[in-house]
Formats: C-alpha cells, structure tokens, sequence
C-alpha cells in the first residue's frame, strides 16, 4: 500500500530516462565571436570536474578539509586569554551607576 504522496508522484512527476520535461538546452545566450569580452559555453560543452567520486565522501577527505579549516594560529590556548583572577564576581549594588538623588526633579 503506498501513500498519498508516492500515488501524486507517480501521476504527476513522471520522468523518463532520468531527464525532467522541458527544453534542456538553451544556446541563445552563447557568446558570438567579437560580441563579448566573457565567453560563454554551450550547454553541451564538457565541463571539468575537479572532484574524484570514488573519495569525495570518504572520510579521510573530510578529516583532511576539517584540518585545512581551522585556523590553529587563532585558537586560544587558554579560558581568560591571559587575564589573571581579580577575586571573582560580584553583583553589582542596588545604587550603583545610579545618579545620586540630591531631592531635586529631573523633570524641568
């Protein structure tokens, strides 16, 4: 038994050779010789493809991108970054950074 949506799929997104419906290739924005300082490729121009399948996901890829990320130069080696201890926290009192109240208005 399948669901609602796998039944909606199946009619409405039916997709032969594993290409989608439509016109897959559109050359009308290709460059034409002396038209453009930037050369634009036809859709059917081969692309290089810098990344290997076979290691893309593999795990010693991603360890090797992990360690290519981060900065060691910028990591901390300590909590405080070198701030000695002042006695720890205190919270600060009911009147502090308050103006003191001399009995005249702020209002003018």
């Amino acid at each position: 038994m399948s669901s609602a949506d796998d039944q909606y799929e199946q009619s409405n997104d039916a997709v032969t050779s594993g290409v989608p419906a439509g016109d897959a290739k559109d050359n009308d924005y290709v460059s034409r010789t002396g038209q453009s300082t930037i050369p634009v490729q036809k859709d059917e121009a081969p692309v290089e493809d810098p990344i290997d399948p076979a290691t893309a996901d593999s795990d010693e890829t991603l360890a090797h991108d992990d360690a290519d990320a981060i900065d060691q130069s910028n990591i901390v080696g300590s909590r405080t970054r070198g701030a000695k201890p002042s006695g720890g926290y205190a919270e600060p009192g009911d009147e502090e950074g308050l103006p003191a109240n001399d009995g005249t208005s702020s209002v003018a």
